[in-house]
């Protein structure tokens, strides 16, 4: 018998849903062959496998993982076919411009639809995704956790993947402490996201292998949090659709791919930070979201920014350290620091570019709208070391840390220094309350 002729194809990921995809839609299929993983965003990513042991046993040999930036020359060499879009958080003319080099090089280009990458399971899940990286999901969701909690439900939250270690040691993880984190060499990208959960008393799952997460984390609960990270679809099909917008950058809900997608998809948006911008950009922002999605529930929320001794910042030089990703691929020019700097009477919030080292440096340079403020990145002991030292040779009174973690935890902070803290504060508490209970 003839073989059946096999679509060559390349999936454009980032160590994230391009891994999901190709386990929940290519790796069963014989009439297509995945070449090669692309991968961006995320750094030391190029150049690993994606294993064996999880590729399954038409790839004895793992899949390789190449630069994106190799794109027209990995179709010419290895005759491909089809080229697969698996990343989030980028624009819709970034989208069409890959496009465009994939067909300009003489291949297809797809797009998976939510549909055919959404595990089904046995309980209620809750969605919280958003319209871009940084509009506040991460406290939105642990909203969501306590009003659960406070119905007595038994709650598992579910992170959008983050494996950037040993894939085969991360297919399934686990995180009920700070130990857990510790043993696993969680970076401080994972970190931000668990550890607000572990001090909540919140068990969060994260890994590879999605449905194998849903099936431990069902055996373990009965309801799920998925917790969407970099503005993603839900890996789960959800009872509850819940997307965050950001009236800090109107207009990216319906530029951004795919933001536009869970805002057309979403059965509940939340407007947040409403206490921070004019109240003629919260009600243009939810204009275009009537237009987009008339049937959704729009609820407006704010993200109030709190210090343990705002007296401490006054009149004083302050180094503000922000999430790293809300920064970068986020797009953002400042976050909650810079807001809290100003709020609480800084003198000046000082410029870290000129003392930026290594890599911390190379973020600066490519991502030009950051320009007073330190982005944590830490995607590795190396990139920490830099961040360390970028801090340490910044002269400054305060270092404002305005991430969702401790980072003294992890750096040696040679200055004074003091946490932002931010949650959600919803203007209507009982509708959020009722759209939960009638989820679960």
């Amino acid at each position: 018998m003839t073989e059946e002729p096999q679509e060559r194809t390349i999936i454009l990921g980032a160590a994230g849903r391009d891994f999901h995809d190709f386990n929940v839609y290519w790796k069963e299929r014989r009439d297509v062959h995945v070449v090669c993983f692309t991968a961006t965003q995320i750094p030391d990513i190029v150049g690993r496998t994606y294993p064996a042991e999880l590729a399954g046993e038409h790839y004895p040999q793992g899949i390789p993982i190449h630069s994106e930036e190799r794109l027209e020359s990995l179709i010419g060499e290895h005759g491909v076919t089809q080229v697969a879009m698996a990343y989030s958080d980028v624009s819709h003319e970034h989208v069409m411009h890959l496009a465009s080099r994939a067909q300009a090089a003489g291949a297809s280009f797809r797009m998976l639809g939510a549909r055919q990458t959404m595990v089904c399971g046995t309980k209620p899940v809750i969605a919280v995704c958003a319209i871009r990286t940084g509009s506040g999901k991460s406290q939105t969701t642990r909203r969501i956790t306590q009003i659960l909690k406070a119905m007595g439900r038994k709650v598992a939250v579910v992170r959008h993947p983050m494996p950037y270690g040993d894939l085969t040691r991360q297919v399934c993880q686990r995180f009920a402490s700070v130990a857990d984190m510790d043993r696993q060499e969680c970076t401080i990208e994972e970190r931000e996201e668990y550890e607000p959960h572990v001090e909540m008393g919140n068990v969060v799952y994260a890994g590879v292998d999605y449905e194998r997460i849903l099936h431990e984390a069902e055996s373990q609960a009965d309801a799920i949090v998925w917790d969407g990270g970099n503005n993603d679809l839900p890996f789960f099909r959800p009872s509850l659709h819940l997307v965050v917008t950001d009236p800090h950058r109107r207009g990216h809900e319906t530029r951004y791919y795919p933001g536009e997608t869970n805002l057309r998809m979403a059965d509940l948006v939340v407007i947040n930070k409403v206490d921070t911008v004019e109240p003629s950009e919260v009600t243009a922002l939810e204009s275009t979201i009537r237009q987009v999605n008339p049937r959704a529930r729009i609820l407006k929320a704010d993200s109030p920014i709190s210090v343990a001794d705002p007296a401490a910042v006054r009149g004083k030089r302050v180094l503000v350290i922000e999430d790293g990703p809300t920064l970068t691929h986020g797009e953002m020019a400042y976050g909650a620091g810079h807001i809290a700097a100003r709020r609480f009477g800084a003198a000046a919030i000082v410029d870290p570019r000129p003392h930026a080292r290594g890599s911390i440096r190379g973020v600066f340079d490519k991502y030009r709208q950051i320009t007073e403020v330190l982005p944590a990145m830490g995607y590795g002991a190396a990139q920490v070391s830099e961040l360390e030292a970028t801090i340490r040779d910044t002269s400054c009174d305060l270092v404002l840390i305005a991430t969702p973690i401790d980072l003294g935890r992890l750096l040696e902070i040679d200055k004074p220094s003091l946490r932002v803290r931010y949650e959600l504060k919803e203007h209507d508490p009982q509708a959020l309350r009722e759209a939960v209970a009638s989820a679960v």
